[in-house]
């Protein structure tokens, strides 16, 4: 079963660092583009950052400065290091990317709730 697992979040102070990794298992051929979704209470699911197999990356406005993707195509692993938390990046973070095994899937992870105190 090819799925997206997860981990790394957590209950943080304002200003504070977190790093969300999410890992691709299963029999696996290669990965496109891996990407970081978050959901805030009430609010829609929204993209933060992705990263393509190339390693090219884009940010949304709100973490560009704070935030880094990166991956390990080697690990099928991808990382999500958010430095200077706000109480605004409070949500459900999501793990996405596009895998090809026998046939290509869009694959989401369970979520993991990042929550930034004030």
């Amino acid at each position: 079963q090819v799925q997206l697992v997860e981990s790394g979040g957590g209950l943080v102070q304002a200003g504070g660092s977190l790093r969300l990794t999410c890992r691709a298992s299963g029999s696996i051929f290669s990965i496109n583009a891996m990407a970081w979704y978050r959901q805030a209470p009430g609010k829609q699911r929204e993209l933060v950052a992705f990263v393509t197999s190339g390693g090219s990356t884009n940010y949304a406005d709100s973490v560009k400065g704070r935030f880094t993707i990166s991956r390990d195509n080697a690990k099928n692993t991808v990382y999500l290091q958010m430095n200077s938390l706000k109480p605004e990046d409070t949500a459900v973070y999501y793990c996405n990317a596009g895998v090809m095994t026998y046939r290509y899937l869009e694959l989401w992870g369970q979520g993991t709730l990042v929550t930034v105190s004030s």
